[in-house]
């Protein structure tokens, strides 16, 4: 994402909100005591080991469905004590456990859309980039804060090596390059990386022209996801603010949106020739 919550405080330390620590220690007693490590447990509830590991570190905001899963593969008293903590969760929930909610849908999706009208999406970020980004933010980081932010990061982007099978879709607006963040060679790092990642076969990279009259993305940044059983969410960030969204109407509105957005950008082949026009020309 653009935005920079990637879960982290100004300082750069990890954000690890005590609540999320607490029902993760809850479930990894409740797998223990079942006797179930975690890559047993795992597939009993649909989901990955590794989303699970960091579910119980307090790195990932747990799925509403865990409680009634962890039911099923562990018994019910224990689906109604996850239910339970989750429920105390969700009621001291912040920014940082939004993203973190969304970094667990996304880790996880089969589906992954982004437009972005004000930076380049987060997943596709050079490492140039994100030192550019992050040197300019304010209040400002120190040297040893944006190595980590740049870290946290390169770690999120793994997701586009790591999982083959997703289909990944950005549009990005085409102003968010000419306003050369980070000035020209930066800017050439960013559409030689996006050229890169847009020749994998499950990413396509659009951008979306300065001038197009009837341009469905007025209302900002959108995100949306694909969990494994189909259910679509979406995410939206602010200045100092974020928004998970679930409910199915809310979400089909941004996918109407998406899809009009879509054929409103130059397509794959187009977005191409102009990258290659606008890196010559800087």
């Amino acid at each position: 994402m653009a935005a920079h919550h990637d879960g982290t405080r100004a300082s750069g330390e990890p954000e690890l909100p005590d609540g999320l620590q607490t029902f993760g220690a809850v479930l990894k007693a409740l797998r223990e005591a079942a006797g179930l490590t975690q890559e047993e447990f795992a597939p009993r509830v649909r989901y990955s080991s590794a989303y699970i590991a960091k579910i119980e570190q307090g790195k990932r905001f747990p799925p509403e469905d865990l409680p009634d899963r962890a039911a099923e593969a562990l018994d019910p008293l224990a689906g109604k004590v996850l239910a339970a903590a989750a429920r105390s969760l969700r009621r001291r929930a912040g920014l940082a456990s939004w993203f973190l909610q969304w970094a667990g849908i996304e880790e996880e999706a089969i589906t992954l859309c982004a437009y972005e009208c004000r930076g380049i999406p987060g997943l596709l970020q050079p490492v140039e980039y994100i030192q550019a980004v992050f040197g300019l933010q304010l209040p400002p980081l120190t040297e040893t804060q944006i190595e980590r932010q740049v870290a946290a990061r390169l770690e999120r982007q793994r997701l586009l090596t790591e999982h083959p099978n997703t289909a990944f879709s950005f549009i990005i607006e085409q102003c968010v390059l000419e306003r050369q963040v980070g000035g020209p060679e930066v800017t050439r790092a960013v559409i030689d990386h996006l050229l890169d990642i847009g020749r994998r076969t499950n990413v396509e990279v659009q951008i979306m022209p300065l001038r197009q009259e009837d341009h469905a993305g007025v209302d900002g940044q959108m995100y949306l996801a694909e969990s494994p059983d189909n259910r679509w969410f979406g995410y939206t960030e602010g200045h100092r603010s974020s928004a998970l969204i679930s409910a199915s109407s809310e979400v089909s509105i941004l996918l109407q949106r998406y899809g009009k957005l879509r054929s409103q950008a130059s397509d794959c082949r187009a977005t191409v020739s102009l990258l290659k026009q606008m890196r010559g020309a800087l």
